[in-house]
């Protein structure tokens, strides 16, 4: 997609905009959150359903799927009705994935609440789309990196406090253990949460459709997807599109293992409350290493960085499989530091030298994100088999990947 400017705009006065700027960088608050809410629901699953870890991984493979699903057509629905527009409409959508979680709760049956949550990644998916071109183009062209990296730190923000947050709401016990309405209680629990959460939505989803004029010629060009698959044929995007798939799924594995394993008798032996309380640092690690790398990135060749940050993630995953009690939590938990630059960094690299195809292949990365569903069902299926340490072996793999990633762009300049 074409990124859209403010010319013809004039009459749109600076504080509208800058109003506008912080309306879009809170959408990042908001759905950074709600995706990060999800490892906190895969535990509580994983009990009230007795599910396995394959099955209760269908929860990310149910959020991401979306992405694959959706991506193109959330495309098309931002080209036709611009990008506030577009936000309203995934505003809405993801309000009706959230209301839908209130009747998954009183079904008692565990397919509801992926229904919900597929349709609640489908509203994220068209903000996506619609948002990370709009934040470039709001105001000066020259801050456009600037007011992205903003809007990305307030993202993980989102999700370092909700988790927590979560943790406190959806873990802590609802009844005594031996209360036979115990489960029901606790599903309801869940219910109530998602149904503010649609409230605000729907606030939120209302304050930009009253600002719709703002943009009113400010719909982006479509572009051909099928078109878009010739850009695979370069190794460039080829391998970024995989390394991105790689660290998506690999962040999303550990996330979703991340309470389970914290609770083991000879990792930490925590209450499920407080690993989930744990869970914010994993997710708050990757927002001050956000800060760090962007001074980092002054400095260090980017290749160079991921390469680096990539290879320290994999030998903390490797020191927590190798080990127990505190250095096994701890080593899994710091992870979260060194996937603080790879999104970014991925992505930017993927891009390098696409000139005018640049929207095409932004595209793609975006459909990349479906790692985040396959790569937890694998690691899930080897936590069934073997044990969770040992499903570890994958986010390993995939940090290896996606160091291999980071040198090929080193030795493979575009310029």
């Amino acid at each position: 997609m074409a990124a859209s400017s403010w010319s013809g705009q004039h009459a749109v006065s600076s504080i509208e905009k800058n109003s506008l700027i912080w309306l879009v960088v809170g959408l990042f608050f908001i759905w950074g959150g709600a995706t990060s809410l999800n490892d906190v629901l895969i535990p509580k699953f994983r009990g009230l359903f007795s599910l396995s870890y394959a099955e209760v991984m269908l929860t990310q493979f149910a959020f991401f799927a979306a992405y694959l699903v959706v991506s193109v057509p959330a495309g098309t629905i931002v080209a036709r009705q611009g990008y506030v527009r577009g936000l309203v409409i995934g505003l809405a959508v993801m309000a009706t994935g959230a209301l839908l979680v209130w009747p998954a709760a009183l079904s008692g049956a565990y397919w509801p609440f992926l229904v919900a949550l597929f349709v609640l990644a489908a509203g994220i998916t068209i903000l996506q789309v619609a948002a990370n071109p709009l934040i470039a183009t709001l105001g000066n062209p020259d801050g456009a990196s600037s007011r992205l990296t903003f809007a990305q730190a307030f993202n993980s923000l989102g999700t370092t406090v909700w988790p927590y947050i979560g943790a406190r709401l959806v873990l802590h016990p609802a009844a005594d253990p031996g209360s036979a309405v115990r489960p029901a209680v606790e599903a309801a629990v869940i219910g109530h949460i998602y149904l503010g959460i649609a409230l605000v939505l729907a606030l939120v989803a209302l304050i930009f459709w009253s600002r719709r004029h703002l943009l009113s010629a400010g719909a982006p060009g479509e572009v051909g997807f099928v078109a878009s698959l010739s850009l695979l044929r370069q190794a460039r995007i080829a391998f970024g599109c995989g390394a991105l798939f790689l660290y998506v799924g690999a962040e999303v594995s550990i996330g979703s293992v991340l309470v389970n394993y914290l609770e083991l008798p000879d990792i930490l032996a925590l209450s499920p409350q407080d690993a989930g309380e744990h869970l914010s640092l994993y997710w708050g690690g990757a927002m001050v290493g956000r800060f760090a790398g962007a001074w980092l990135l002054d400095r260090i060749a980017p290749g160079t960085l991921l390469a680096g940050f990539a290879l320290a993630a994999s030998l903390l995953v490797a020191l927590s499989i190798a080990t127990t009690g505190a250095p096994a939590g701890w080593s899994l938990i710091a992870v979260g530091l060194c996937n603080s630059i790879m999104f970014p960094t991925i992505f930017s690299l993927s891009l390098e030298g696409q000139g005018v195809r640049t929207a095409e292949a932004s595209g793609l990365l975006c459909m990349a994100i479906v790692g985040g569903a396959i790569v937890p069902l694998i690691t899930g299926s080897l936590a069934d088999t073997f044990t969770v340490v040992a499903a570890l072996i994958v986010p390993v793999l995939c940090y290896l990947s996606i160091a291999a990633f980071g040198l090929f762009s080193v030795r493979r300049p575009t310029h």
